[in-house]
């Protein structure tokens, strides 16, 4: 369960170009959802994320994931809850290129703090997912796009996160391949997965159960 509550994120505070962000933002986004986070750009989705995937902090409110205050922690709190609850999907894929795809997909499993027994196996299944186990030993600077977007959500799975959060992630993909993305990410939440998806694209968000409209760093809709 997430619970965001008045959340204001100001960006330069007490400087000339003070920017804020969000205005109060509160939502819920329940176990098992598939949510869509949808706004102009500019509007504070990608901040709004940001704040999600604890990558980026907040002034005021709070932030609770499963009932944990997400506020004013260690750095190794941090890491500890991106790494073991929270699933990342990026635009722009952010793989290690020169790395295989088994390589990138080992990456969590390697900065987890918990011993982790068979994290070769591990990644392959992760890998065999999302369909394609049968390229694990290729490098990434020779995959498409759409096998990039398909490592990328192995990495995020890999730690059988509760939650994935997706920026744009059919943003730098042809309408094949977006499709395709879609159906994976529609399969995992079915798996039980909580996922939200940042989007611009109509056709991705009313694939969801919700659409969260968010306007000018105030939700403006579908927060029920």
């Amino acid at each position: 369960m997430i619970t965001l509550t008045n959340i204001k994120k100001v960006y330069n505070p007490k400087k000339a170009n003070e920017f804020e962000a969000l205005h109060g933002v509160s939502c819920d986004i329940k176990d098992g959802e598939l949510v869509a986070i949808i706004g102009k750009s500019g509007a504070g989705k990608s901040t709004l994320l940001h704040i999600l995937a604890c990558i980026d902090s907040y002034q005021d409110g709070e932030y609770r994931i499963d009932d944990t205050l997400v506020k004013g922690l260690s750095e190794r709190k941090y890491a500890r809850i991106r790494n073991e609850k929270i699933g990342m999907v990026m635009q722009d894929f952010a793989l290690v290129e020169d790395f295989t795809a088994l390589e990138n997909v080992m990456i969590p499993l390697n900065f987890s703090k918990k011993k982790i027994k068979g994290k070769k196996e591990k990644a392959l299944a992760a890998l065999k997912a999302v369909g394609i186990e049968d390229l694990a030993k290729k490098p990434c600077n020779k995959l498409s796009g759409g096998q990039k977007q398909r490592v990328a959500i192995a990495r995020a799975i890999v730690n059988e996160p509760s939650m994935i959060l997706a920026d744009e992630p059919t943003g730098a993909l042809d309408t094949k391949t977006s499709s395709e993305i879609m159906e994976l990410f529609k399969s995992l939440n079915e798996q039980g997965r909580t996922v939200v998806i940042v989007t611009h694209d109509p056709k991705v968000a009313e694939q969801c159960q919700r659409v969260i409209e968010i306007s000018d760093g105030e939700i403006v809709g579908g927060n029920e």
